[in-house]
């Protein structure tokens, strides 16, 4: 009897391994780590946000719109809560995303804005913020990347014969991923070259720099 048992659990390891069960948990798991880089890079721009933006309203103050903009961006990322239901909901995922979007843009608008004023410019703190931010930001294109990878492959398990039999017995589904169209162009921060002669600033933008 007992050996009987033992070639049944032979038989249905076998089983199980030819239908993709365990390519579909390899690649389950695999998501859920990259996920968590993700999330782990953009909690850290997210973070970088608030001594960002008082760095500038100390030389800015004027740009009350871009400002807010990002504080209130900001606010609506912190509002969404990551948890792990997030990536097997594509209307999660797509609010997700798209409040990381308006954060993106939102960041970029300041780092454009922050052109007009040179002594914010060649300010230590500001420097080293925009440093760290671009840095962030290429952290977050790989992880992302490496995310999209991930759910691809998964996916596709997902939908070939025989796993996809497999992933309709054990409730594995397909997941929602990032938009690949315009991937590189969307994590790319804004380029800020402080090596430049600053532009002399006009208006307000002259006056805050004196």
């Amino acid at each position: 009897m007992r050996r009987l048992w033992i070639v049944l659990a032979v038989l249905v390891t076998l089983s199980l391994t030819g239908c993709g069960y365990n390519t579909l948990q390899s690649s389950d798991e695999q998501i859920k780590a990259s996920w968590s880089e993700v999330l782990n890079q953009y909690q850290r721009r997210a973070d970088l946000v608030p001594n960002l933006v008082n760095t500038v309203k100390g030389f800015a103050a004027q740009e009350k719109d871009v400002l807010l903009g990002v504080t209130n961006a900001r606010a609506k990322v912190g509002s969404i809560q990551a948890t792990p239901e997030l990536i097997n909901s594509p209307e999660a995922f797509a609010k997700f995303q798209a409040a990381q979007g308006e954060l993106s843009s939102a960041l970029s608008r300041l780092l454009v804005v922050s052109e007009n004023y040179p002594q914010l410019k060649s300010d230590a703190n500001f420097r080293e913020l925009q440093a760290q931010l671009e840095g962030t930001e290429n952290r977050i294109a790989v992880a992302r990347n490496r995310y999209i990878t991930s759910v691809q492959e998964y996916n596709v398990t997902v939908r070939s014969f025989p796993s996809n039999l497999t992933a309709m017995a054990f409730g594995y589904k397909p997941k929602p991923n990032f938009a690949v169209e315009n991937e590189k162009e969307m994590a790319k921060p804004p380029k800020v070259d402080f090596g430049a002669a600053p532009a002399k600033p006009q208006g307000d933008a002259q006056g805050a720099a004196k």
